[in-house]
């Protein structure tokens, strides 16, 4: 599709919670918990979802059960879609066993990080062992009918090499496309873009592909997310993801300050309720996700990081009693009588 720079009137919003926001926190989810959830982003109106992960369980534990939720995952009265990632040509053969049995998913994700030091690090192939393997995934998916995301990682920036050549964003954005697939993911891995980049970056890419759709996904890891999916919003991205709470696991680097301070995807329920704010509708239940946020924070055993679960959706028409209160506003103050 061709971009007119034009802000978009709808999105299309993927919840990432169940696979990169679980992807390597501490806490074990079980099965159960994980179906709880993806349920509730059903009945919520969440219209895509990460599922789950084909990585090896002895690397990933906490996808083990992948098999076991794919199996158990809601197939009728709704109309979301079910993504799940997928490392390599081992994954693919364990999924398309469900695939033959009836319990797969609408859409993989294959991706390889711009910076090759990254993706050594993370998947341990070269560019070139990397392409050659996606190549032979996506020529069996689409033979399924099962459509492929590329994922181009680390896009604006890598914490082993710094800035990365937007050549080489370029040569692995011509590869998924030229290999079919239908959305090209554009990922902050490793959370170092701003706005003013994010422009650029968008910029040059619909110049160059401008017959290719991207979704824009943001690492919240030095507290940009919401402000760089809004920018890519801005510039006529229509296809965003986000974890509940901003949770996320960030792959293997190698570069020590990677892994100090936050981790993390850009928080679903802010940014949903930004774009409710700003009249881009998402067909979500906005009221329904803050709650399953604030569930997704007991299941994991620990805070996370949702503004709008402590600040509340915003009050357009307070009542006359709420008129007038909150923190300096009206509030009584007692004094000792001098």
């Amino acid at each position: 599709m061709a971009y007119a720079t034009q802000r978009p009137e709808e999105i299309h919003f993927c919840e990432c919670w169940a696979r990169d926001g679980l992807q390597s926190i501490a806490t074990l989810v079980s099965t159960e918990h994980k179906l709880e959830m993806l349920r509730g982003l059903i009945e919520a109106g969440v219209p895509e979802m990460e599922v789950t992960s084909f990585s090896p369980p002895k690397l990933l534990p906490q996808f083990a059960d992948a098999i076991d939720v794919l199996k158990a995952l809601p197939r009728e009265g709704h109309s979301a879609k079910f993504r799940v990632l997928m490392p390599n040509l081992r994954g693919w053969e364990r999924f398309e066993r469900c695939l033959d049995e009836g319990y797969g998913a609408d859409k993989i994700i294959l991706m390889i990080s711009a910076s090759e030091a990254h993706n050594l690090k993370n998947f341990r192939a070269t560019h070139e062992e990397a392409m050659a393997e996606h190549a032979a995934i996506m020529k069996r998916a689409h033979q399924r009918g099962v459509e492929v995301i590329g994922c181009v990682g680390t896009v604006y920036g890598c914490a082993i090499l710094g800035d990365i050549p937007l050549a080489e964003v370029d040569k692995l954005v011509r590869f998924y496309h030229e290999e079919g697939a239908r959305l090209l993911m554009l990922g902050d891995t490793t959370g170092q873009a701003n706005p003013v980049q994010v422009e650029r970056v968008l910029q040059h890419l619909f110049a160059e592909f401008p017959e290719v759709e991207f979704l824009a996904h943001f690492h919240d890891t030095r507290g940009t997310g919401v402000a760089n999916t809004m920018t890519a919003v801005n510039l006529g991205i229509r296809w965003v993801d986000g974890s509940l709470g901003a949770i996320g696991g960030q792959p293997a680097s190698g570069g020590a300050l990677y892994h100090l301070g936050y981790k993390g995807n850009t928080c679903s329920e802010d940014l949903v309720a930004m774009f409710e704010e700003c009249g881009l509708r998402t067909g979500i239940d906005v009221d329904r996700l803050i709650e399953l946020g604030k569930r997704a924070e007991e299941i994991v055993g620990f805070p996370m990081r949702a503004n709008i679960i402590h600040a509340g959706r915003v009050n357009h028409h307070p009542t006359p009693a709420e008129k007038g209160t909150g923190p300096g506003l009206g509030h009584s103050v007692e004094t000792t009588p001098r």
